[in-house]
Protein backbone atom coordinates (compact mmCIF):
# COMPACT_ATOMS: atom_id res chain seq x y z
CA UNK A 1 0.00 0.00 0.00
CA UNK A 2 2.62 2.50 0.97
CA UNK A 3 4.56 1.81 -1.84
CA UNK A 4 2.11 1.70 -3.85
CA UNK A 5 0.69 5.57 -2.90
CA UNK A 6 5.12 6.50 -3.33
CA UNK A 7 4.90 5.46 -6.79
CA UNK A 8 2.09 7.55 -7.44
CA UNK A 9 4.00 10.42 -5.86
CA UNK A 10 6.63 9.87 -7.83
CA UNK A 11 4.80 9.80 -11.12
CA UNK A 12 3.11 12.82 -10.48
CA UNK A 13 6.40 14.41 -9.61
CA UNK A 14 7.48 12.45 -12.88
CA UNK A 15 5.44 14.91 -15.55
CA UNK A 16 7.04 15.87 -18.35
CA UNK A 17 7.84 19.49 -20.57
CA UNK A 18 9.61 20.34 -23.43
CA UNK A 19 12.91 20.73 -22.47
CA UNK A 20 13.76 24.40 -21.19
CA UNK A 21 15.91 26.72 -24.02
CA UNK A 22 17.81 29.59 -22.15
CA UNK A 23 18.25 32.91 -23.69
CA UNK A 24 15.81 32.30 -27.07
CA UNK A 25 11.99 33.55 -27.51
CA UNK A 26 9.46 33.45 -24.51
CA UNK A 27 7.62 30.34 -25.62
CA UNK A 28 10.96 28.31 -25.66
CA UNK A 29 12.76 29.82 -22.50
CA UNK A 30 10.18 31.30 -20.57
CA UNK A 31 11.39 28.73 -17.45
CA UNK A 32 14.86 30.08 -17.31
CA UNK A 33 13.55 34.00 -17.56
CA UNK A 34 11.21 32.94 -14.25
CA UNK A 35 14.20 31.51 -12.89
CA UNK A 36 16.27 33.81 -13.78
CA UNK A 37 14.10 36.65 -12.24
CA UNK A 38 13.47 34.88 -8.88
CA UNK A 39 17.27 34.61 -8.42
CA UNK A 40 17.51 37.97 -8.82
CA UNK A 41 14.34 38.80 -6.26
CA UNK A 42 15.99 36.27 -3.54
CA UNK A 43 19.71 37.76 -4.18
CA UNK A 44 18.26 41.39 -2.89
CA UNK A 45 15.67 40.23 -0.25
CA UNK A 46 19.08 38.00 0.63
CA UNK A 47 21.24 40.96 0.83
CA UNK A 48 18.86 43.18 3.01
CA UNK A 49 18.27 40.64 5.47
CA UNK A 50 21.97 40.41 6.00
CA UNK A 51 22.36 43.97 7.17
CA UNK A 52 24.34 44.29 9.91
CA UNK A 53 26.01 40.33 9.23
CA UNK A 54 24.66 38.66 12.85
CA UNK A 55 26.57 36.07 13.55
CA UNK A 56 23.31 34.25 14.84
CA UNK A 57 21.25 35.59 11.89
CA UNK A 58 23.74 34.57 9.08
CA UNK A 59 23.89 31.02 10.58
CA UNK A 60 20.28 30.40 10.18
CA UNK A 61 20.17 32.29 6.53
CA UNK A 62 23.00 29.45 5.92
CA UNK A 63 21.30 26.67 7.35
CA UNK A 64 18.14 27.16 6.17
CA UNK A 65 19.88 27.39 2.63
CA UNK A 66 21.28 23.86 3.69
CA UNK A 67 17.75 22.23 4.37
CA UNK A 68 16.46 23.58 1.30
CA UNK A 69 19.53 22.55 -0.85
CA UNK A 70 18.92 18.99 1.06
CA UNK A 71 15.57 18.67 0.33
CA UNK A 72 15.31 19.19 -3.13
CA UNK A 73 18.83 16.86 -3.11
CA UNK A 74 16.88 14.15 -1.83
CA UNK A 75 13.86 14.77 -4.07
CA UNK A 76 16.34 14.46 -7.68
CA UNK A 77 17.67 11.34 -5.66
CA UNK A 78 13.87 9.83 -5.24
CA UNK A 79 12.66 10.81 -8.93
CA UNK A 80 15.83 9.96 -11.31
CA UNK A 81 15.95 6.74 -9.25
CA UNK A 82 12.03 6.25 -9.56
CA UNK A 83 12.50 7.05 -13.42
CA UNK A 84 15.75 4.16 -13.71
CA UNK A 85 13.21 1.26 -11.97
CA UNK A 86 14.79 1.51 -8.42
CA UNK A 87 18.15 0.74 -10.18
CA UNK A 88 20.32 3.20 -8.48
CA UNK A 89 21.92 6.16 -10.82
CA UNK A 90 25.86 6.60 -9.87
CA UNK A 91 26.13 9.28 -12.06
CA UNK A 92 23.45 11.50 -9.68
CA UNK A 93 25.20 10.54 -6.64
CA UNK A 94 25.26 13.73 -4.97
CA UNK A 95 29.05 15.09 -4.47
CA UNK A 96 29.48 16.57 -7.44
CA UNK A 97 31.40 20.59 -7.11
CA UNK A 98 27.94 21.68 -7.34
CA UNK A 99 26.41 19.50 -4.28
CA UNK A 100 29.47 20.27 -2.04
CA UNK A 101 27.34 23.39 -1.01
CA UNK A 102 25.04 20.66 0.41
CA UNK A 103 26.96 19.68 2.94
CA UNK A 104 28.92 23.25 3.42
CA UNK A 105 26.79 24.55 4.17
CA UNK A 106 24.99 22.23 6.85
CA UNK A 107 28.20 22.37 8.57
CA UNK A 108 28.76 26.31 8.18
CA UNK A 109 25.56 26.78 9.88
CA UNK A 110 25.37 24.16 12.89
CA UNK A 111 29.09 25.73 13.68
CA UNK A 112 30.03 27.93 15.89
CA UNK A 113 31.15 31.52 15.00
CA UNK A 114 34.88 31.17 14.83
CA UNK A 115 37.61 30.75 12.15
CA UNK A 116 36.50 27.48 10.71
CA UNK A 117 32.62 28.50 10.06
CA UNK A 118 34.44 31.58 8.32
CA UNK A 119 36.21 29.38 5.97
CA UNK A 120 33.56 27.46 4.60
CA UNK A 121 31.52 31.08 4.55
CA UNK A 122 34.50 32.15 2.24
CA UNK A 123 33.86 29.03 -0.13
CA UNK A 124 30.34 29.72 -0.29
CA UNK A 125 31.04 33.53 -1.14
CA UNK A 126 33.25 32.17 -3.58
CA UNK A 127 33.67 28.63 -5.28
CA UNK A 128 29.86 28.14 -4.49
CA UNK A 129 29.31 31.37 -5.94
CA UNK A 130 30.73 31.41 -9.15
CA UNK A 131 29.37 27.27 -9.57
CA UNK A 132 25.78 28.72 -8.81
CA UNK A 133 26.07 31.85 -10.82
CA UNK A 134 27.57 29.74 -14.01
CA UNK A 135 24.37 26.98 -14.24
CA UNK A 136 21.94 29.87 -13.64
CA UNK A 137 23.08 32.26 -16.92
CA UNK A 138 24.30 28.64 -18.59
CA UNK A 139 22.15 25.60 -17.97
CA UNK A 140 21.81 23.83 -21.47
CA UNK A 141 23.85 20.89 -19.32
CA UNK A 142 21.19 20.86 -16.90
CA UNK A 143 17.98 21.20 -18.48
CA UNK A 144 15.70 17.51 -19.52
CA UNK A 145 12.49 17.09 -20.10
CA UNK A 146 11.34 16.64 -16.42
CA UNK A 147 9.73 19.41 -14.58
CA UNK A 148 10.47 18.28 -11.04
CA UNK A 149 14.05 18.18 -11.89
CA UNK A 150 14.16 21.10 -13.76
CA UNK A 151 12.83 23.06 -10.60
CA UNK A 152 15.48 21.17 -8.67
CA UNK A 153 18.28 22.02 -10.39
CA UNK A 154 17.25 25.93 -10.78
CA UNK A 155 16.48 25.97 -7.01
CA UNK A 156 19.54 24.30 -6.46
CA UNK A 157 21.85 26.68 -8.02
CA UNK A 158 20.06 29.66 -7.98
CA UNK A 159 19.84 28.92 -3.73
CA UNK A 160 23.94 28.68 -4.45
CA UNK A 161 24.56 31.91 -6.13
CA UNK A 162 21.81 33.40 -3.39
CA UNK A 163 23.86 32.25 -0.68
CA UNK A 164 27.21 32.83 -2.05
CA UNK A 165 26.39 36.59 -3.48
CA UNK A 166 24.31 37.44 0.40
CA UNK A 167 27.43 36.39 2.62
CA UNK A 168 29.91 37.92 -0.24
CA UNK A 169 28.10 41.28 -0.21
CA UNK A 170 27.54 41.23 3.87
CA UNK A 171 29.58 39.31 5.70
CA UNK A 172 33.24 38.05 3.89
CA UNK A 173 36.31 40.02 4.28
CA UNK A 174 37.78 40.13 0.43
CA UNK A 175 40.93 39.73 0.93
CA UNK A 176 43.84 37.40 -0.16
CA UNK A 177 43.78 35.46 2.82
CA UNK A 178 40.06 34.74 2.44
CA UNK A 179 40.75 33.27 -1.17
CA UNK A 180 43.64 31.14 -0.16
CA UNK A 181 41.16 29.53 2.82
CA UNK A 182 38.29 29.00 0.55
CA UNK A 183 41.26 26.99 -2.38
CA UNK A 184 42.16 25.08 0.90
CA UNK A 185 38.33 23.68 1.37
CA UNK A 186 38.30 23.62 -2.28
CA UNK A 187 41.37 21.76 -2.55
CA UNK A 188 39.96 19.12 0.02
CA UNK A 189 36.71 18.58 -1.43
CA UNK A 190 39.05 18.14 -4.84
CA UNK A 191 40.79 15.02 -3.64
CA UNK A 192 37.79 13.23 -1.71
CA UNK A 193 36.25 13.50 -5.42
CA UNK A 194 39.20 12.06 -6.80
CA UNK A 195 39.59 9.75 -4.09
CA UNK A 196 35.85 8.39 -4.65
CA UNK A 197 36.53 7.93 -8.80
CA UNK A 198 39.47 5.61 -7.81
CA UNK A 199 37.09 3.49 -5.46
CA UNK A 200 34.26 3.22 -8.06
CA UNK A 201 36.23 2.50 -10.73
CA UNK A 202 38.76 -0.38 -8.90
CA UNK A 203 35.49 -2.06 -6.54
CA UNK A 204 32.09 -0.77 -7.42
CA UNK A 205 32.16 -0.68 -11.48
CA UNK A 206 28.61 -0.11 -11.94
CA UNK A 207 27.27 2.97 -14.20
CA UNK A 208 29.27 5.79 -14.53
CA UNK A 209 30.69 7.83 -11.88
CA UNK A 210 32.29 10.79 -12.50
CA UNK A 211 32.56 13.21 -9.33
CA UNK A 212 34.00 16.57 -10.68
CA UNK A 213 33.94 15.36 -13.60
CA UNK A 214 37.55 14.87 -13.61
CA UNK A 215 37.23 10.74 -13.72
CA UNK A 216 40.00 10.05 -16.42
CA UNK A 217 37.49 6.80 -17.17
CA UNK A 218 34.48 9.19 -18.32
CA UNK A 219 36.37 12.66 -19.22
CA UNK A 220 34.75 16.21 -18.92
CA UNK A 221 32.12 17.79 -20.86
CA UNK A 222 32.57 21.27 -18.49
CA UNK A 223 33.13 23.87 -21.79
CA UNK A 224 36.65 24.99 -22.22
CA UNK A 225 38.01 22.10 -19.67
CA UNK A 226 36.46 19.46 -22.26
CA UNK A 227 38.75 20.61 -25.19
CA UNK A 228 41.70 20.83 -22.56
CA UNK A 229 41.30 17.16 -21.20
CA UNK A 230 41.10 16.33 -24.96
CA UNK A 231 44.06 17.33 -26.13
CA UNK A 232 46.23 18.06 -22.24
CA UNK A 233 48.41 15.02 -20.36
CA UNK A 234 46.11 14.15 -17.42
CA UNK A 235 48.22 15.10 -15.09
CA UNK A 236 47.98 19.01 -17.21
CA UNK A 237 44.28 19.08 -17.01
CA UNK A 238 43.80 18.78 -13.38
CA UNK A 239 46.02 21.18 -12.34
CA UNK A 240 44.45 23.32 -15.12
CA UNK A 241 40.98 22.52 -13.62
CA UNK A 242 42.00 23.62 -10.16
CA UNK A 243 43.98 26.86 -11.09
CA UNK A 244 41.12 27.59 -13.76
CA UNK A 245 38.07 27.41 -10.50
CA UNK A 246 40.91 29.28 -7.93
CA UNK A 247 40.82 32.02 -10.58
CA UNK A 248 36.74 32.13 -11.57
CA UNK A 249 36.63 32.10 -7.21
CA UNK A 250 39.49 35.48 -7.33
CA UNK A 251 37.05 37.07 -10.50
CA UNK A 252 33.99 36.37 -7.45
CA UNK A 253 35.45 38.03 -5.30
CA UNK A 254 36.27 41.01 -7.66
CA UNK A 255 33.24 40.99 -8.63
CA UNK A 256 31.89 41.25 -4.76
CA UNK A 257 34.04 44.46 -4.05
CA UNK A 258 32.35 46.20 -7.28
CA UNK A 259 28.76 45.08 -5.53
CA UNK A 260 29.93 46.35 -2.24
CA UNK A 261 30.72 49.80 -3.52
CA UNK A 262 27.23 49.82 -5.50
CA UNK A 263 25.56 48.84 -2.30
CA UNK A 264 27.36 51.25 -0.30
CA UNK A 265 26.45 53.85 -2.99
CA UNK A 266 22.52 54.19 -1.98
CA UNK A 267 21.64 57.24 0.08
CA UNK A 268 20.15 55.04 2.91
CA UNK A 269 23.47 52.65 3.08
CA UNK A 270 25.32 55.69 3.77
CA UNK A 271 23.01 57.01 6.21
CA UNK A 272 22.85 53.70 7.86
CA UNK A 273 26.63 53.19 8.10
CA UNK A 274 26.99 56.20 9.51
CA UNK A 275 24.52 55.72 12.16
Amino acid sequence: MLVSILDEILEWLSGRMPTPVPYKGLAQSWFHYLALFLFILASVAAIRWLKGAEPKRVSRFVLTAGFILTGFEIFKQLVMNYQAGWNYQWYIFPFQFCSTPIYITLIAGLSKPGKFQTVLYEFLASYGLFAGIAVMLYPNSVFIDLIGINIQTMVHHGTMAVVGLALLTRVVKIRWRALMDATAVFAILFVIAFGMNIVHNTWIQDGVFNMFFINDKWGNHIPILSTIYAVAPYPIFLFVYLVGFSMAAGVMFLIGKVLRNIIMSFPLAKHASAT
